[in-house]
């Protein structure tokens, strides 16, 4: 820190919660808890144990650097290098969308039909697609993405979860070089709308890969894309779930109903709002 006196986890977090909240951070209490548990290598729930105790100069040098990253308005998931989701903990970097936990939803809806073979569209961190497999001890994936580098990211948390032998992960512009069929295709596409990109928060805009935030335009070409493809690529009485922005549900059932997938359902995530798009082929 940069005051020489301070020397306890409970004293950093006091002065560390008041230079965030200064800087406008939305929750500065909990970013400061969550960056010192970091910073003295603890998990969450032993900082309230540990944090009386005098910090080391290491301690206090990692803490003052994540701080200084977090006032740069850079996200927490980024500076602790992991989400955790669904459960598990996914490797998160500059390269990969920050995975959300209205995502969860699109999970929880898929995993209430079995399946074998699923498509994860955009993988990412590869967070829907590995979590799904997790779940599923008998089903196999495939995740595409067109960034080189989340797909390394990708890559990496199949291989920590012990997943890399039913995972595989190949670069490609939705459905480009995709063959076969799959019970279950998932996507949480690019769907910000270009108009809407300056008012988000810096901790998107400015730090998240704008390929994986937005398509351009009106926000719906990912969607455009996916519904031209989808019916070839799914199986009979497959499935096909798009995570959504709060206001496309009509616009993107419009989409499938015109490609020949009609009967589209829209689920809300815990907090009410639309997130999950839901068709079958054939329904």
């Amino acid at each position: 820190m940069t005051n020489p006196a301070l020397r306890t986890g409970t004293e950093a977090l006091r002065l560390a919660a008041q230079r965030l909240a200064a800087a406008g951070i939305e929750a500065p209490a909990a970013d400061a808890r969550r960056l010192l548990a970091h910073a003295m290598q603890l998990a969450p729930d032993r900082l309230t144990l540990e944090a009386p105790r005098l910090l080391s100069a290491t301690e206090v040098a990692a803490f003052e650097a994540a701080l200084v990253a977090r006032l740069h308005r850079q996200p927490v998931a980024q500076i602790l290098g992991f989400r955790q989701f669904w459960g598990r903990d996914f490797r998160v970097t500059r390269a990969t969308l920050d995975p959300r936990p209205e995502t969860e939803t699109l999970v929880a809806a898929a995993l209430t039909r079995p399946f074998v073979r699923v498509l994860d569209l955009g993988t990412g961190t590869g967070c829907i697609l590995l979590s799904l497999l997790a779940e599923q001890p008998a089903a196999r994936g495939l995740g595409i993405d067109a960034s080189a580098d989340a797909l390394a990211v990708a890559r990496e948390n199949a291989v920590a979860l012990g997943l890399g032998a039913r995972a595989k992960l190949r670069l490609g512009d939705w459905f480009e070089g995709v063959h076969g069929q799959f019970d279950l295709i998932v996507s949480n596409p690019p769907y910000i709308a270009a108009a809407e990109m300056p008012g988000l928060a810096p901790e998107v805009r400015d730090w998240e890969p704008a390929l994986a935030l937005t398509p351009g335009g009106d926000g719906l070409a990912a969607y455009r894309a996916i519904a031209a493809g989808a019916r070839e690529r799914l199986a009979p009485s497959g499935r096909l779930l798009l995570e959504i922005g709060p206001m496309q549900g009509a616009a993107v059932i419009a989409l499938l109903d015109t490609h020949g997938l009609p009967c589209a359902t829209v689920l809300a995530d815990l907090d009410g709002r639309d997130r999950v798009v839901s068709v079958w082929r054939d329904a």
